[in-house]
């Protein structure tokens, strides 16, 4: 029988790793307690950081965006699966010529790394394709990145995620571009890097300068963050203010630590009073 979860920590940690939407703030509002949870956690001492999926906005874009909703943040503070996306290739696909099936934004941190990159219309001369949430994904895209593969490139994707939530209703995410490519030619990613893979994990703790014993990660999802937490050896938190409901628990293959109805809940409850 699973553990039934403790509902809030009787502890401070030294790192505490923030998923943002869902979890912070639910598309530009901010969600309730979540100002003061983190200023009570920075004047405490502890690091923070801050960790998303998505690749189409870059730290800074992130940074800026808490720090107008009221969480003051630095870009450096900000690691998504983008961050992850340019650590492994440097370690695993160094000098490697790309085909990008992306956005502007990866493009240009790709060629910025230092990678070259192929268009369209020279998929035979890549060695890796790389799969980002491209939200201008067609045909010709699926064509491109389907001989590149056929020719011999390896595959590489930021995140498995199927779908995004947005204000406007849910959008086809990397995961299902992902998923098109490795049906039509019969390969498999040979990475998946962002959450909850242990690239991720590890720019991660990297990033924060702390041990997973020292870390929680608060997020909103089992699949994501909780599973990455579990498996890196960190504390998690689930809060479900997001895309988890508490029946969701009953079944799940992966037990957080803690389960929270609001983020300011991360507290002990001496310190919740402080913000309250």
């Amino acid at each position: 029988m699973t553990a039934i979860p403790a509902h809030r920590p009787e502890r401070m940690f030294a790192g505490y790793v923030f998923d943002l939407d869902g979890t912070l703030y639910l598309g530009d509002v901010l969600l309730p307690g979540a100002a003061g949870a983190l200023e009570a956690i920075r004047a405490h001492g502890s690091r923070v950081a801050f960790l998303s999926n998505k690749p189409l906005d870059a730290p800074a874009t992130y940074a800026a965006k808490l720090t107008s909703l009221g969480i003051p943040a630095r870009p450096h503070e900000v690691v998504t699966s983008t961050d992850a996306l340019l650590r492994y290739l440097r370690a695993n696909a160094a000098g490697a010529t790309i085909l990008p099936i992306a956005e502007p934004l990866v493009i240009q941190l790709l060629q910025g790394a230092g990678f070259e990159t192929v268009d369209l219309d020279r998929p035979e001369d890549a060695d890796l394709v790389v799969v980002s949430w491209d939200r201008t994904f067609d045909y010709d895209k699926l064509v491109a990145a389907f001989r590149a593969v056929r020719a011999g490139a390896r595959l590489v994707a930021t995140n498995p995620d199927p779908f995004c939530p947005t204000p406007d209703g849910d959008l086809p995410d990397c995961g299902a571009l992902l998923a098109a490519i490795e049906a039509s030619t019969g390969a498999t990613a040979e990475a998946i890097v962002g959450k909850p893979s242990q690239h991720m994990a590890e720019t991660l703790l990297e990033r924060i300068s702390l041990s997973p014993s020292e870390t929680i990660l608060v997020g909103d999802r089992i699949s994501t963050d909780v599973r990455m937490a579990h498996e890196a050896g960190m504390a998690s938190a689930l809060v479900l203010t997001g895309a988890t409901r508490r029946s969701a628990l009953t079944d799940a293959p992966y037990a957080p630590d803690y389960v929270l109805d609001g983020v300011a809940e991360i507290l002990p409850a001496d310190r919740l009073k402080e913000v309250s």
